[in-house]
């Protein structure tokens, strides 16, 4: 992506210098499984915040942290060019739809974050809170999703990633989200899961018509980063990657093939009128 040089977003909260190391409960299978469950976790860092807090006894546990490097520094700046892409085209969109955009604020940490939705650790991937309508990430997880689900990476990986999250923040704003829940209630388990589905492919189309709106500021192959990003963490692939086997009735992402889908129809079509992920996902 051509990011050097370009406008950057002072909505970027950095706490990379503040949140320390690890949390206590951020690895292993604690880590696996709260990765599993919250993988560009939509709106549901108040559960993972929940479970961690119980299990720490309430307690934030962290390490002192370490001075930013120049790695750091520059993937702090190449998020605020994002984030700034984010705030310039859904500003526009909004306005031609006769609605105003709010823009939220994105947190970078490491091992660790204290949030509206409750404490979460990096084992968490990258989630947008609606308590503070705020994004959280640690980058951290981008060598994750290379080195265990074998995405291709990137910086346009990053990119589609914080897209997505932004994609939940409109969901927010349009009033999707809550008409979710309200949806949700009295359904069973697995009628409740193809609703947080919906919800989740809806945000990679949302993704995607982000992606059609910045298409100068592509480079070859950054499409198909995007793309095997989201093949890396479709419930199928990580179920059959971590336990060897898929369970359809347990998702609540969707499937490589789905999340691929709707980000190619967001990108193509650039209409958010077409996300009707709702009413097709069934």
């Amino acid at each position: 992506m051509k990011w050097l040089g370009r406008r950057q977003s002072d909505n970027v909260e950095d706490r990379r210098g503040l949140s320390g190391g690890k949390a206590v409960l951020g690895g292993g299978v604690i880590g696996i499984i709260i990765l599993l469950l919250n993988v560009f976790g939509g709106e549901t860092g108040q559960t993972v915040g929940s479970v961690l807090e119980q299990m720490q006894g309430g307690q934030p546990q962290t390490e002192a942290a370490a001075p930013l490097s120049k790695e750091d520094e520059e993937m702090g700046n190449f998020v605020r060019v994002v984030l700034a892409d984010n705030e310039d085209i859904w500003t526009k969109i909004f306005a031609e739809h006769g609605m105003t955009y709010e823009k939220p604020k994105l947190v970078l940490f490491k091992g660790s974050v204290q949030t509206a939705c409750g404490g979460a650790s990096s084992a968490s991937g990258p989630f947008y809170c609606p308590g503070d309508r705020k994004v959280y990430m640690d980058l951290a997880f981008f060598e994750e999703l290379k080195s265990r689900f074998g995405a291709k990476g990137g910086d346009f990986a990053i990119a589609y990633v914080i897209a997505h999250e932004i994609g939940h923040h409109i969901q927010t704003l349009m009033g999707t989200s809550s008409k979710m829940r309200q949806m949700q209630q009295g359904k069973s388990e697995t009628e409740a899961n193809k609703l947080s589905v919906a919800l989740e492919l809806q945000a990679d189309f949302y993704a995607g018509v982000w992606t059609h709106y910045n298409q100068a500021n592509l480079d070859t192959g950054d499409i198909e980063e995007a793309l095997s990003a989201a093949n890396a963490v479709g419930d199928d692939a990580i179920q059959s990657k971590m336990q060897g086997h898929v369970v359809p009735d347990s998702f609540t992402h969707g499937t490589s093939e789905q999340r691929m889908y709707w980000f190619n129809k967001g990108f193509k079509s650039g209409d958010i009128t077409q996300g009707t992920t709702f009413e097709e996902i069934r």
